[in-house]
C-alpha cells in the first residue's frame, strides 16, 4: 500500500531531552507515515539513540510531545509502548540466552491454557511455537527450531530472533536500530524484503543505519539529526549521498573522505618483514587448518560471510579459544604462549565485535577503560597500591584528544558515550597497551560515515607507524579502501591473500559465497 495523504501515524514535535548539562535533543521534529520505511540518519552522538528510546518508552522527554495514531503518546516503559503497537529492535541484542527461540519471541505475549490449566499458569506451548514459526518463516528462517536454546545460535541467527519477536507482536510501528550489523548479505536481503512487505501491509518502519546504500535500498523518506536537532527531511529520491553526508556532518566532505582510494597510492610506506606467521592453526571452533602471514606496516583484510570463521580465527590468535594444532611464529620466534595475558605481552591487541559485551566495562569510567590493563605505569609504590591519578588522567586524555573522543568528562561511564565514541575508546585502550599486532573484529560496526572515515585513517596511520593489522569487516567497501591485501575465509577455509587492487566488491562476494571459479580470479 502506498503511503496516504492522511495524517502521519507518528508525529514528534519539539522533543527535547537533557542529561544534566549534556543536551541530547533540542526541538526535534519527526513524522512517520503508515505504510512507509522512514530512514533516521545522523552521526554517532547526533541524538538518534535518545530519540529511539523515547519512542520505545525507555526514556521520558523533558519537553515536546509525541502523537501516535492521532492520540497523545507518552509510554512510561517499553512494555506499554509495545501494547500501543510500537516495537523496537536494538542494535545490541536484548535476548535471554538461556531461553528458547520461542520463549524469546513470545516473551510478554504468552498465551495460557483456558480453564484450570490457565489458573495454574500453564503456557500454551503449541500456540507459542506456532506463532514463533510463523514469524521466522516470514524472515526466511524456517530452519530455526522454536525450541532451540538461543545460546546455541550464532550472532546472525540471534538477530533474526530479535526481528521475529517484533513481528510476533503485530506492531503498527517497527523501529530498527542498525538491524543488519550482524547479518549476512543474504539475511540482510531477506530482511529488506520483509520490511517492504510490512510497509505494503500498512506498517510504519523507522529504520536507522549508517550505510547509505542500505537506506536507499529500503527507505522512501528520511530525517537527519545533527547535534540533537532535526536538520533535514524529505524524499531520498530528491537528494544524493553527498548532500546527505553534508547534512549529517554539518560540513562538506570531499571525495577523499568518502571515496575508495587506490591501495598502492594510499600506502605511502614500505612493508616490512613478517611480524606474524601462522602455520596450520586449528582450534575447537576452527577445525580447518589456517595458514597466512602478516607483515609489519600492512593492513590485511579478512572477508567472509557471518559464521565463516572470521571471528573464530581472531579469537584463537588472541588466546581466547584454545589451539588444537598448528603454530604461531611471532617476530621470528616460535610462539608458546596460550593466554590473552601472554598475547598482550607479545604486543597483540584484540578489538571484539561485541563492543558492549566484551570490549568495554560500560559502568566504569573512560579513564578506567583506557588504562586498567597497565596501572603499573602510574604506580610509584606498587606494593602499597598507590596510583598517580594525575599521570593516569593525562595519559588517557592525550589519547582522547588524538582520537577525537567526544565526552563531557574523562570520568563519565563508558556506557554514556555514543556508539562511535565507544569504539574510539576501544582503540584508545589498544593504543595505551602499545599493541603492535592488532586483531580488529568489525572495527567500525555501528559507526557513522564520518567516524568510519576517521577510524580508517587511524588504522592506516597505525600501520604506517609499523603496526601489523588483521582486520575483519562485513562492509566490503571498507576493506577495499583500507587494506593492502585481502584474504577470504569460507566455511573455515582461508584462501591465499591477494593485493587489494586485484579485488572488487563483486569478486569478494563471489569468493565468500563460493559462487564459481571467477571468485578466485579477482575479476572486476
Amino acid at each position: 500500500m502506498a503511503p496516504s495523504q492522511a495524517a502521519p501515524l507518528l508525529t514528534a514535535t519539539a522533543v527535547a531531552k537533557a542529561y544534566g548539562a549534556v543536551v541530547a535533543l533540542t526541538e526535534v521534529e519527526l513524522a512517520v507515515e503508515a505504510g512507509e520505511v522512514h530512514a533516521l540518519l545522523g552521526e554517532n552522538g547526533a541524538g538518534k539513540s535518545t530519540l529511539l528510546q523515547i519512542l520505545a518508552g525507555a526514556v521520558t522527554p523533558d519537553a515536546g510531545s509525541v502523537s501516535f495514531g492521532g492520540a497523545p503518546y507518552a509510554p512510561r516503559h517499553p512494555r506499554q509502548a509495545r501494547a500501543c503497537g510500537v516495537a523496537m529492535i536494538h542494535q545490541e541484542l536484548a535476548l535471554a540466552l538461556d531461553l528458547t527461540v520461542a520463549e524469546n519471541v513470545t516473551l510478554g505475549l504468552e498465551r495460557r491454557w483456558p480453564g484450570w490449566r490457565g489458573r495454574l499458569g500453564a503456557i500454551d506451548r503449541a500456540t507459542r511455537d506456532a506463532v514463533t514459526s510463523a514469524a521466522l518463516t516470514r524472515l526466511g528462517q524456517a530452519h530455526l527450531a522454536a525450541r532451540t536454546c538461543v545460546r546455541e545460535l550464532g550472532p546472525g541467527e540471534r538477530q533474526m530472533v530479535e526481528i521475529a519477536r517484533a513481528l510476533a507482536a503485530d506492531a503498527r510501528l517497527v523501529i530498527l536500530d542498525e538491524p543488519t550489523s550482524s547479518l549476512s548479505a543474504s539475511d540482510a536481503a531477506r530482511l529488506f524484503v520483509v520490511l517492504r512487505e510490512l510497509a505494503a501491509a500498512g506498517v510504519a518502519v523507522l529504520y536507522v543505519s549508517h550505510f547509505l546504500e542500505e537506506v536507499r535500498a529500503v527507505a522512501r523518506r528520511f530525517t537527519v539529526l545533527r547535534d540533537g536537532r532535526s536538520v533535514a527531511t524529505g524524499r531520498l529520491a530528491d537528494v544524493d549521498d553527498d548532500t546527505l553526508v553534508q547534512h549529517m556532518a554539518g560540513r562538506v566532505m570531499g571525495a577523499a573522505d568518502i571515496a575508495t582510494e587506490a591501495p598502492r597510492a594510499r600506502r605511502g610506506h614500505a612493508l616490512d618483514s613478517p611480524r606474524l606467521v601462522v602455520e596450520d592453526l586449528t582450534s575447537a571452533r576452527l577445525p580447518q587448518p589456517v595458514s597466512f602471514e602478516l607483515r609489519r606496516g600492512e593492513v590485511l583484510g579478512l572477508a567472509g560471510l557471518v559464521g565463516a570463521g572470521r571471528t573464530e580465527l581472531l579469537r584463537a590468535l588472541f588466546g581466547l579459544d584454545a589451539l588444537t594444532g598448528g603454530a604461531l611464529i611471532v617476530d621470528g620466534q616460535r610462539d608458546r604462549g596460550r593466554s590473552p595475558r601472554e598475547r598482550i605481552q607479545q604486543g597483540f591487541g584484540f578489538l571484539s565485535e561485541d563492543r558492549k559485551g566484551e570490549g568495554l566495562m560500560l559502568a566504569r569510567s573512560l579513564v578506567e577503560n583506557t588504562t586498567l590493563a597497565g596501572l603499573e605505569a602510574f604506580s610509584a609504590a606498587r606494593r602499597l597500591g598507590w596510583i598517580d591519578q594525575e599521570r593516569r588522567l593525562a595519559a588517557a586524555e592525550a589519547l582522547f584528544e588524538r582520537l577525537a573522543v567526544r565526552h563531557a568528562s574523562p570520568w563519565q561511564p563508558a556506557g554514556t558515550l555514543s556508539g562511535g565514541n565507544q569504539q574510539k575508546l576501544c582503540f584508545a585502550r589498544l593504543m595505551f597497551q602499545g599493541a603492535t599486532i592488532l586483531l580488529l573484529d568489525e572495527p567500525t560496526r555501528g559507526v557513522d560515515v564520518a567516524a568510519r572515515t576517521e577510524l580508517a585513517r587511524l588504522i592506516r596511520a597505525l600501520a604506517a607507524e609499523g603496526a601489523a593489522v588483521l582486520m575483519v569487516s562485513s562492509y566490503l567497501p571498507e576493506l577495499l579502501r583500507t587494506c593492502d591485501r585481502i584474504a577470504v575465509i569460507r566455511r573455515g577455509v582461508l584462501a591465499p591473500a591477494r593485493e587489494t587492487a586485484d579485488w572488487s566488491e563483486h569478486s569478494l562476494l563471489l569468493a565468500a559465497t563460493g559462487a564459481g571459479a571467477a571468485a578466485v580470479q579477482g575479476a572486476h
